[in-house]
């Protein structure tokens, strides 16, 4: 929800505040370089103290600086909240990761991945409806307050519950039994010097750089694609994008179940997760004729269906971090990936608002989401052709 806000309100404060499309291009890449600079460090931070303590500590940092937007008045304003936020968020999927590679064996890991990355198209499907009721009665100032105190409450409930399966009081032996039925891992930290020689890691980043920027394209720019193309007002915006949002929670958790499923049928990790990726680069392709296309509803279920390939795509990439690395380095493994994709996503920021400065179009932003997921593909088929394990000498950093 804490990322939606902006993207939904954006029409409006871009009135309000008076920023231009490349101005609001660099309120988005400020959260990007922040996102980007975090995913650097905060993989190895979380790798340190623990999943509990560090994902405390980020969604802490998140929610203050999510509440925080409501203080700007000016473009410079909202760039520094941004760039807070983005520091704040970056511990998110590395602690998520990290957590599911504690709690769940390799061959559940994908549907439990695509099950908590569903939660962020609830924050999407929530937004619509909760943002602009929040704007019209109270101002979009308490649109941010709102959605940064829910992040705020959710971190007490993950202090109160939250422990390794090891010292989990709830949980039984046969549980802890299934748990950790994979082979048996070494407990020592693996640098980043260790990660970087090995192909699988530059597969991993690779296909981030080239995917990641998709996704921050649909949350931040969908909902001015949809005032400026087919009219919408704030409110008209509520119904389209909670049908785009829902549809990517069906494919998140779709595309998770799917290679779970297959690898529960004797399926190789490797034939199992590139099938379902592939199923999802191909369904993004018809994205680009988004732009194209005269009546609202197609198109609303044209950037629906790219959206939950995304999300399906997302899932099955993200497992593949722990599918080749020990879990130990899991959390520095998507911390490297995270950067990857930031730095993707501050690129097509950037990019995207300077071409709708000059052209006045999407057809080309939508040419580049359609067509980044098979080239991704092809470009982690050709670095880890069988997504080997990586097999890592014990060191410290």
């Amino acid at each position: 929800m804490d990322r939606q806000v902006i993207g939904i309100l954006a029409p409006y404060l871009q009135r309000s505040i008076g920023w231009n499309d490349v101005q609001y291009g660099y309120i988005v890449t400020a959260f990007q370089a922040a996102y980007a600079l975090g995913l650097l460090l905060v993989g190895r931070i979380i790798d340190r103290l623990g999943t509990r303590l560090g994902y405390a500590i980020s969604i802490a940092v998140w929610s203050l600086s999510a509440m925080g937007h409501a203080l700007a008045n000016s473009v410079g304003g909202f760039i520094v909240a941004r760039f807070m936020l983005g520091l704040g968020e970056s511990g998110n999927f590395p602690a998520a990761i990290k957590a599911v590679a504690e709690w769940f064996p390799r061959k559940e890991r994908a549907l439990a991945t695509g099950l908590f990355n569903a939660g962020s198209n609830v924050g999407a499907v929530l937004a619509p409806l909760a943002v602009p009721w929040i704007y019209t009665h109270w101002g979009w100032r308490w649109a941010f307050l709102f959605t940064g105190f829910l992040s705020a409450s959710w971190l007490v409930a993950w202090l109160i519950l939250y422990r390794t399966p090891q010292e989990h009081r709830w949980l039984s032996a046969g549980e802890l039994a299934y748990i950790q039925s994979d082979p048996a891992e070494s407990a020592h930290e693996i640098s980043w010097r260790r990660l970087l020689p090995h192909r699988q890691t530059w597969a991993f980043a690779a296909a981030k750089f080239l995917t990641d920027p998709i996704w921050w394209f649909y949350l931040f720019w969908i909902p001015s694609f949809l005032h400026s193309k087919h009219g919408l007002t704030l409110t008209q915006l509520s119904a389209p994008l909670i049908v785009i949002y829902v549809m990517a929670d069906g494919g998140s958790i779709g595309g998770g179940w799917l290679s779970s499923r297959l690898l529960k049928r004797g399926w190789s990790v490797n034939r199992g997760r590139k099938t379902v990726m592939a199923i999802c680069a191909l369904a993004v392709v018809p994205v680009i004729s988004v732009s194209r296309v005269a009546q609202l509803w197609p198109a609303v279920l044209l950037i629906g269906l790219a959206a939950a390939a995304h999300q399906g795509w997302s899932c099955n990439l993200f497992t593949l971090a722990s599918d080749m690395f020990p879990k130990r380095a899991v959390a520095s493994l998507v911390g490297l990936g995270g950067f990857a994709g930031a730095v993707g996503g501050m690129l097509i920021a950037d990019a995207v608002g300077h071409i709708l400065q000059w052209t006045h179009s999407y057809v080309v932003p939508f040419v580049i989401a359609g067509s980044a997921y098979l080239v991704a593909l092809l470009v982690l088929h050709l670095l880890a052709p069988q997504l080997q394990a990586v097999q890592i000498n014990a060191g410290r950093s």
